[in-house]
Parts: structure tokens; sequence; C-alpha cells
């Protein structure tokens, strides 16, 4: 604790200047930003939330698919999808029917209500994505989703493992492949 009663704007310069370099506490700003712009391009187009259109889009790609595949695609807890789909079916976007293969799934499509929100959001997004484009080369973005990645399985490391002073392998861990479309960095 400091005993300092007033203020260091030198000190509080050099702190926030640290603190740019800090990941970990620039993944929440960076994350928070991208919701909130997403959730302005998404009032324009229609007043879908975040997950909805995210959940339109992904059945307007792929067609029907479980809960489960739609909480693996957007990269995000089941039971947040779970929570939010009824709501959905209430406003007619989508509909749940039990899996009649496997009774313990449920399969989730979009309705014709569904599809015309998706169409009145898409191209508002659509131009979201391509005026990132216009800041970051295809490069650019391949290096930064590698870098996620790499991060991403940093990050599920267990903290014993990275507490242990004998981790030599901990590189390989973080260099594998979270998934099939992962890229090496372009040189």
């Amino acid at each position: 604790m400091s005993n300092r009663k007033s203020r260091d704007e030198e000190r509080i310069r050099a702190r926030q200047s640290r603190e740019d370099y800090n990941v970990f506490s620039r993944l929440p700003a960076v994350y928070a930003a991208s919701r909130r712009q997403g959730q302005r391009f998404l009032e324009i187009g229609g007043g879908l939330s975040i997950l909805e259109w995210r959940t339109l889009w992904d059945l307007h790609e792929v067609g029907a698919m479980t809960i489960r595949d739609l909480a693996t695609i957007q990269r995000t807890d089941h039971s947040l999808i779970s929570r939010a789909l009824p709501s959905m079916v209430q406003k007619g976007y989508i509909t749940m029917e039990r899996d009649t293969k496997d009774g313990r799934q449920t399969i989730v499509d979009l309705t014709p209500i569904g599809q015309e929100a998706y169409a009145k959001a898409a191209p508002i997004m659509a131009q979201r994505r391509a005026s990132l484009k216009n800041c970051f080369s295809d490069d650019e973005i391949k290096n930064l989703v590698y870098y996620l990645d790499k991060l991403e399985n940093y990050l599920r490391i267990s903290p014993d493992i990275l507490l242990d002073e004998n981790h030599a392998n901990l590189p390989d861990a973080v260099n594998e492949r979270a998934s099939s479309n992962f890229k090496e960095p372009i040189e």
C-alpha cells in the first residue's frame, strides 16, 4: 500500500503502457468491444442478439443440427445456447425437436420467420466482415487466427502443468492443432 496522497500521472502512464502488453487484460476489452460493435450492427439489421444472429447464421449455412453442434461451431458453452433457444422458439425463429435417432439430443432448425430475420441481418453483418478486410489483409487475418488458436491452446492447459517447473513439453502442447482449420503463420 502506498502513502502517496496525490496522483502521479507519469506512473499512471507507465502502468498503462505496461498493461498495453498484458494479453490477459487486453482480451476482455477486445471481446467487449467486439460484442458492442456487433450489437450495434445487429440493431441496424433488425434487432437480433449476437447469439440469435450466430444461431440463425449457422442454421442458414448448415441446416438442422443439434445444440451441441451449435455450441461447437460457436465455440461457446452448450448451456448458454440451451438457455437462449426457447426464446428463439417463442419468437418463431427456430424449431426444436427430439432427435429420433438419439432421444438425448435436440435438433434445432430454421423456420421461415428465422430465415427472414437472417436475410435482414445478413447484409449488415457481411458489411462488418468486409470492413474488417479493409483494415487487415488476408495474411494478417490468417496470422491473427493462428495466434488466437495458439493462445486458446495455452489457455486450455491446466494450471497444475503450468506451475510445474518441469514442463519441457509445454511448447508442444501449446502448438498442437486446436482445429482442422489451424493454419501456420504467414512468413
